[in-house]
């Protein structure tokens, strides 16, 4: 018989206290400054998601935000490519028309996004259907009044089912809604089951609640990606999203996955930031003058 995710999760430690998580998170704010220079500030554009998820999102909008992205290697040479876009799934073919031969991978949102309030179903068709129209890599959301009522087996089981969906192909980033969450150990558990059920990421925050990214979910976040290796061997990407805006904030998101992962998660591979205004306010601080490409 199959172990189910919460006798896995019996495997693990328990989550640091919220007094420990805010010492670690005051520790390494002390070491951020180190990594406010231009090295870090490319490595951190190089791990930008390009995101563009509003509500007048359209065929047009879309197509010239992608477009934009396509022209940056033309237009800034010297400098890396954004990791990838993500657009609403109903744009990502028309992502993938703008970016034409561009390096630059397509990330969709799906699984019912932000929400995850629909039919199982619904979601499966939703990120099959990303991947059919030509996305990399897909960011789905974890059912978080499962997660909370401790409905953990469950919650796990949807997210091992869109893995199968999607196929070995395709990035799969679980977002568990840290903010919601709100304490260490049901953050550190949410994390945990997402990368039992198949994750390569595990993701902050959708960026439409509030509180989105905090340092003090990314320590946790990271300390369970660490913890899970230590087990598996397997390595998972983390990623920060949601109210990421400032060359600072990069920095010190950098900075948490460097002392709690390593420098080996320093690569677009394993490490990403799901942001909009962040990419114009790194040009600027490594151009040093102001620049508003995207």
């Amino acid at each position: 018989m199959e172990t189910s995710y919460r006798e896995q999760l019996e495997a693990y430690g328990p989550a640091a206290s919220e007094a420990e998580v805010a010492a670690k998170v005051a520790r390494i704010n002390g070491l951020a400054t180190r990594n406010n220079n231009v090295e870090v500030w490319k490595a951190c554009l190089a791990a930008i998601d390009l995101t563009s998820l509003g509500t007048a999102d359209s065929e047009r909008s879309v197509s010239e935000f992608a477009g934009r992205a396509a022209r940056f290697a033309i237009d800034f040479p010297h400098l890396p490519q954004p990791a990838s876009v993500c657009v609403w799934p109903l744009f990502v073919d028309v992502a993938g028309l703008a970016l034409g031969a561009s390096r630059i991978a397509i990330t969709s949102v799906a699984g019912g996004f932000p929400s995850s309030q629909t039919f199982i179903e619904v979601k499966m068709l939703e990120v099959a259907m990303a991947v059919e129209n030509g996305a990399d890599e897909v960011d789905v959301v974890i059912s978080v009044g499962e997660m909370l009522d401790g409905e953990i087996d469950r919650m796990g089981g949807t997210l091992a089912l869109l893995r199968e969906e999607l196929g070995p192909e395709t990035v799969l980033k679980v977002i568990v809604e840290s903010g919601a969450l709100r304490t260490p150990q049901t953050i550190r558990d949410a994390s945990l089951v997402a990368m039992m059920a198949g994750a390569d990421f595990v993701k902050t925050s959708t960026g439409k609640i509030e509180p989105a990214a905090t340092p003090e979910a990314a320590v946790v976040m990271c300390s369970a990606i660490r913890d899970y290796h230590a087990r598996t061997g397997r390595q998972v990407g983390f990623k920060a999203a949601g109210g990421v805006r400032t060359a600072d904030d990069a920095a010190l998101y950098y900075t948490i996955v460097e002392e709690i992962l390593g420098p080996e998660w320093l690569t677009p591979a394993l490490f990403r930031i799901g942001a909009s205004a962040l990419a114009n306010n790194l040009l600027t601080a490594i151009e040093g003058r102001k620049i508003a490409y995207y």
